[in-house]
């Protein structure tokens, strides 16, 4: 490994700087100078050349904080209860949005010699603190996929370990990261409305007190309180990002007798799903009879019959940017300003254009690969 001339800066190197010259983690270059584990010989190599070049020379403090590291990250997931009598209970499980981000935190995690240590909540499980700060005890740092906690309680967790949540909003001692909901949303409804001249429209919610559903939905009702069209909302059109509730919530309109809106903007791919089965089993048109829409574009929507109008964000990618979040909130030097936590990262969303909205299909293709699905 060539280190460049001008790496080296006016200070004394530290620990963290090994590590960023190398390429490795900070537990790797503790592994390798301390002696401990079984360090691959190319990492050792790369440790080696970094300290030999930067002029590092370890002392108490830098040797007594790498070997507190644990090298594990705690993801907290919250689900709903499962209920395999369902006829999606195996779509639903295969389909779940928090395991295809918790693959791009895994991919990342094992570029930096880190494990993940995953903890499922239910939705309406009590005491989910408790789990919480136990599960701290045992990571370097927390990734909360959900809004698990109240406020009191995420400040306490945050000055105990670095805290990245993935719905909300970040703190002074937290950081944040999501797709952009507000505007992917925005970008679908101005089509639905604009290009397709739909009046009346439906909102199919996620579970109660999700922030990306609420985002989402508070996006879409003033789209169509500006454009002047028809928001149906409430109780009867809520779901819980599964296809089942999605299903299940249109079968309680159809037999109530409910007049349908012309559009149905679900809060996710798997909603739309179940909305698409029911609405085919009633002999309903998707697109003629009700346009059908989705959020995530996760790879079954471009297979299905019609092919789901969706906002596309890189799922890993969200799992990537929190993990490489929470590492350098784990890895940051002590005497460096801290730039990460109160962060709030946004990524990019792109509205898809497909049947179930009454567009012809854009692509069959697949949705670009990010880095780290590549890798």
């Amino acid at each position: 490994m060539d280190v460049e001339a001008g790496t080296v800066t006016a200070q004394p190197p530290t620990i963290y700087d090994v590590a960023r010259v190398a390429g490795v983690s900070i537990a790797s270059v503790s592994r390798v100078l301390n002696g401990q584990g079984n360090p691959r010989a190319e990492t050792r190599q790369r440790v080696l050349q970094a300290v030999e070049a930067l002029g590092f020379v370890p002392d108490g403090a830098a040797r007594a904080l790498s070997v507190r590291l644990k090298e594990v990250v705690g993801v907290v997931v919250r689900r709903p209860q499962w209920h395999g009598e369902n006829m999606f209970a195996d779509e639903d499980e295969n389909l779940q949005f928090p395991d295809m981000i918790n693959r791009g935190m895994e991919i990342v995690a094992q570029r930096h010699g880190f494990d993940l240590l995953i903890r499922s909540v239910d939705l309406d499980e009590p005491d989910v603190a408790r789990q919480v700060f136990a599960l701290a005890r045992k990571s370097d740092g927390i990734i909360l996929h959900d809004r698990v906690l109240s406020p009191e309680q995420l400040n306490t967790l945050s000055r105990q370990v670095p805290v990245v949540t993935l719905a909300g909003e970040p703190t002074q001692t937290t950081a944040n990261v999501h797709g952009d909901n507000e505007g992917g949303m925005r970008a679908l409804a101005r089509h639905l409305i604009a290009d397709h001249g739909y009046r009346t429209i439906a909102y199919l919610a996620g579970h109660e007190g999700s922030p990306d559903s609420m985002t989402r939905g508070k996006a879409l009702a003033e789209e169509v309180a500006e454009a002047g069209a028809t928001l149906l909302t409430g109780d009867e059109w809520r779901g819980s990002y599964q296809a089942a509730a999605g299903a299940q919530a249109m079968e309680r309109l159809i037999a109530a007798g409910a007049e349908l809106p012309r559009a149905i903007v679900c809060a996710n791919d798997q909603s739309a799903i179940g909305v698409l089965h029911a609405l085919a089993q009633h002999g309903i048109a998707v697109p003629g009879d009700v346009a059908v829409t989705g959020f995530d574009d996760m790879p079954v929507a471009r297979h299905l019959r019609p092919q789901l109008t969706s906002v596309r964000q890189s799922i890993q990618d969200l799992g990537a940017t929190a993990f490489e979040t929470v590492y350098a909130m784990i890895g940051r030097r002590p005497d460096a300003p801290d730039t990460v936590r109160g962060s709030d990262i946004a990524l990019p969303t792109k509205l898809i254009r497909r049947e179930s909205c009454g567009c012809e299909s854009q692509s069959l293709a697949p949705a670009p690969r990010s880095p780290e699905e590549s890798g």
